[in-house]
């Protein structure tokens, strides 16, 4: 698995509107995610630390889920698709991490990006008919319903959780270290 280091790192704009703000910051994220996940091979990707289950193929599998569930769920309103539809999440609530040693570097970095692949043409689809405003189909018990800007931080926020394991992971396997990648 092997990222190009040569793509120019994401830089939210210093002085953008607000949707090229939060889009920058979750381009950062799923970056340094994609980055530290980089040049792997399987037995990299199955590494933990400590008493954690966690791995980085979980984490690229769990975030692959979480794009496809956010954008469905609360802004489509509609299922999740495939592969996590076929899924007894109540039973098996780590499906995504624990699964993900199942499948090839290929597999897990394919998956993912995939998965924000279609977030950012909803994401795109849904800018080009309005704002960060927009209301998406999920209702909650109290009739609430949340707005484009809320799904996007709950992504930067889920990221940026994840980032701090990939990090500890990541130099646990080989010592590589930082935020950023060489440029």
């Amino acid at each position: 698995m092997t990222e190009n280091a040569a793509e120019p790192w994401p830089e939210p704009p210093l002085a953008g509107t607000e949707a090229a703000a939060v889009l920058g910051a979750l381009e950062r994220q799923r970056a340094t995610l994609a980055w530290k996940c980089s040049g792997l091979d399987a037995a990299g990707l199955r590494a933990t630390l400590g008493t954690s289950a966690i791995t980085l193929g979980g984490l690229l599998k769990h975030l692959a889920h979480v794009e496809d569930r956010h954008f469905a769920r609360l802004w489509s309103g509609t299922p999740v698709g495939a592969p996590w539809d076929t899924v007894d999440w109540e039973s098996d609530p780590d499906w995504d991490y624990r699964s993900a040693a199942d499948d090839t570097p290929e597999q897990l970095l394919a998956l993912w990006r995939e998965s924000v692949a279609r977030s950012r043409a909803v994401v795109a689809e849904a800018l080009g008919e309005g704002g960060l405003d927009q209301l998406g189909a999920y209702t909650t018990r109290s009739g609430e319903r949340p707005n484009l800007r809320r799904v996007l931080l709950d992504l930067v926020e889920e990221y940026a959780r994840h980032a701090g394991h990939a990090d500890l992971i990541r130099e646990s396997v080989d010592g590589l270290t930082g935020e950023d990648p060489p440029r």
